[in-house]
């Protein structure tokens, strides 16, 4: 059966996805499988995800691939995430940069090892011109932690109290230049916002779907933006239609 395009107007694709891709462990043991094996088969996915995205037309795709909380699960779990990024930079870089793929790191890099640092920071450099495809990876990653940061940077440039807005809290987010995302996706069914992008996501769309995320194909992502196309996006205000009842 042949590919279905999207099919949706322009201006009904999200310029912005952002994912939680949840529900790795779960799926490994629901299969009898070790924790580890989820994750490495999360990241199988994610690389159908980057494809479709850019398929699809969205602009920026955000991942949140570790969190600033995530350090405390067990060692060896934690190892393995780490040797997992590593692997995916060594193999996937290449494609990911033919594919017009631009990578940026949003979280803190100290807490990886130097040769790892090294390795995300040269990926960085080397898609720096590609513009087919943001894609934000949130590795040790905190919306709080975010936060304070960029409060803390304001105080050091010695911005006043009474010339902080939303659009200056904005430019000092890891996100800055970045639109807020249009879309969330959550997967595995969780309810949580699980600290991501709290600042960003104050107007965002949510999609939760109870999928765990190796399963989470590129026919439930066209579903999931199709959803999204049906919404009526308020900011706070009112609809066009019950704005447009009250007037007639």
């Amino acid at each position: 059966m042949p590919d279905q395009p999207l099919d949706l107007p322009l201006e009904k694709t999200p310029r912005h996805v952002a994912i939680i891709m949840d529900g790795n462990g779960r799926w490994a043991i629901s299969r009898g499988l070790p924790r580890l094996a989820g994750h490495k088969a999360g990241t199988e996915n994610l690389r159908r995800i980057i494809r479709a995205s850019v398929e699809f037309g969205v602009k920026y795709l955000t991942i949140y691939a570790f969190s600033t909380e995530n350090w405390g699960r067990p060692p060896e779990e934690v190892d393995g995430l780490m040797h997992i990024l590593e692997d995916v930079i060594d193999r996937e870089l290449a494609e990911l940069d033919k594919e017009g793929v631009q990578l940026r790191h949003i979280g803190r890099l100290e807490r990886l090892a130097p040769t790892l640092q090294e390795k995300v920071l040269d990926a960085i450099d080397a898609t720096r011109n590609n513009n087919r495809l943001i894609l934000n990876v949130a590795f040790n990653y905190g919306g709080r932690d975010e936060i304070v940061q960029a409060i803390q940077h304001m105080m050091k440039d010695g911005v006043q109290p009474e010339k902080v807005t939303d659009e200056m809290v904005s430019q000092y987010m890891y996100t800055a230049g970045v639109p807020d995302p249009d879309l969330i996706i959550r997967t595995s069914g969780e309810l949580r916002v699980s600290n991501f992008l709290i600042w960003q996501a104050a107007y965002s769309e949510w999609y939760i779907t109870p999928t765990f995320w190796p399963d989470f194909n590129k026919e439930e992502y066209r579903h999931a933006l199709q959803v999204y196309a049906q919404r009526n996006r308020r900011y706070g205000g009112i609809s066009n239609v019950v704005a447009n009842k009250s007037n007639g």
